[in-house]
This record gives C-alpha cells, structure tokens and sequence, in this order.
C-alpha cells in the first residue's frame, strides 16, 4: 500500500456503501461528510439506489467482483486510513469485503454501520445479507448500529463477541434526550447525552455519523474522540438542514463550520 507522507496529507478514507440519487444518505452523504472534515474520500459503490424522501423506489446491486475491483483500485494506488461500510448489497458481497479487509491489517480503523432500513422505511437489507453482517463485524474497528439493528444483531452480547467496540444509538429511543453508548472490546463504557433536535430532516444521520468517525480515526484520532466530534458534526448538519420537503430531508452537512466543533 502506498504510504504518502507530508503534514498536510488528508486522512484517505474508502467508503464502501450504496448510492442515494436525492444525495441524502449512503456515498452522497459520505462523501460531502468526509470531504467537509477534511479527509480525501474514495468510494467502492456496492449498489445503485433510485431513492428520495419518500422511500426507495429501486435498488441495482452492483456485482462483488466490480465491488472488489473498486476497493482494490483505491487501496493499491492512493492508498487506505480507514474505511467506512455501509449498505453491502448482498451476503456474497459482505463476505467478500471481509475477507479483502482482512489483508489490509489490523493498522487500518474500519467502522461498520450495518444499514438494514433506509429511514424511509425501505428494506435495503435481506435475511442472509444481514446474516453475514458476522463476517464484517469480525473485521470491524467499531460497530453503529441503532437500536432495532441491534436487535436484529442479536444484541450487545453477540456483537462484542467478535472481539470489535460497539457504538449504540439511541435516536430510536423515546424521549426528549438521546443517549449513545460506546462499549469497548474490553467492557469499558463511554456515554454520550444531548437533547434531542426537533427536525423532520434526518435523511442519512446513520451515514454521516459513520463516516465521520471514519474520518476522524483515519487522522490518527482515539475511538472516542473520533465520536464525540463526529456527534458534533450529525447535530451541526441537523440543525443546518435545508427545508426542501415537509419530512425526511436531506441534513446540510455542507453547511457546518467545522472549526467551532
């Protein structure tokens, strides 16, 4: 892997997820996240979605070995810090990137975000993909799922097992503070407590938050440091959203000024 050395180098940070043409969730947000924070953001796109606020309305898996050939088209040139995995497109294809990921070592921090649900409500996930999420998590520098994915994980027990930190959010809890709780490896635990944003614009929170602690562990960042500015930045974005629609609009991650988190 190339390794370019200099002060001024931007974290390199591969994203390998699903697009969102409305531009406000997976690689779109990703990308504007990264790229807002500084780092350089590289994309292995595992499926094309035709989606907007209202839902998605058609999803085109990208083939695993176009995926693959993306991934291996960044890491042998530019060169890897961290990589963020979002929408997988289908258990073949998990289980593949798991296994590529491996190669890299243990240097490079990968954060899974394991989408299941588009906050439409949309299903971008099936029983097996979601089954192969272990291969992924056995890789993983650190786990995000909210609370019904992690349901659907088997829980806080079944996600540790895998020797990876786990980040549990608490936006689909009720009331008017979210909590969010980071569980390392070795049980010690970290929490986050903010009042709850009243928007109806929360498209790709999931998203942004993932990549953002991308971005700041590929600057060399410790786990929580990385999530508490990457928390910083979802609220900046939330309350920075542009009124496009009446409900589940896109965040304004373009907007946040990022020297005053």
């Amino acid at each position: 892997m190339k390794d370019i050395h200099g002060p001024s180098r931007p974290a390199r940070i591969l994203i390998i997820a699903g697009s969102d043409s409305s531009g406000g969730a997976g690689i779109q947000a990703d990308i504007k996240t990264v790229t807002m924070l500084g780092g350089h953001a590289m994309t292995a796109i595992t499926a094309i979605t035709a989606q907007n606020s209202r839902g998605v309305h058609g999803v085109h898996p990208v083939p695993t070995q176009m995926v693959l050939d993306q991934i291996e088209a960044c890491v042998s040139d530019i060169g890897v810090d961290a990589v963020k995995i979002g929408m997988i497109g289908s258990a073949e294809t998990a289980q593949a990137v798991a296994e590529m990921l491996t190669g890299l070592g243990e240097s490079i921090s990968i954060v899974l975000d394991p989408v299941m649900v588009a906050s439409s409500g949309s299903v971008l996930a099936d029983e097996a993909t979601i089954a192969a999420f272990g291969s992924l998590m056995n890789v993983a520098t650190v786990v995000t799922p909210n609370l019904p994915e992690l349901a659907a994980l088997g829980g806080e027990d079944a996600i540790l097992a895998h020797g990876t930190a786990l980040l549990v959010k608490g936006g689909h809890a009720e009331g008017a503070e979210i909590t969010d709780r980071l569980i390392a490896a070795d049980g010690t635990e970290t929490r986050w407590t903010d009042a709850r944003i009243d928007t109806p614009h929360d498209h790709g929170t999931g998203c942004t938050l993932a990549s953002a602690i991308a971005a700041g562990l590929g600057e060399g960042k410790a786990l929580p440091d990385a999530i508490a500015r990457a928390r910083a930045f979802v609220r900046a974005s939330l309350r920075a959203a542009p009124d496009f629609v009446a409900d589940n609009g896109p965040m304004g991650q373009q907007a946040v000024k990022v020297e005053e988190l």
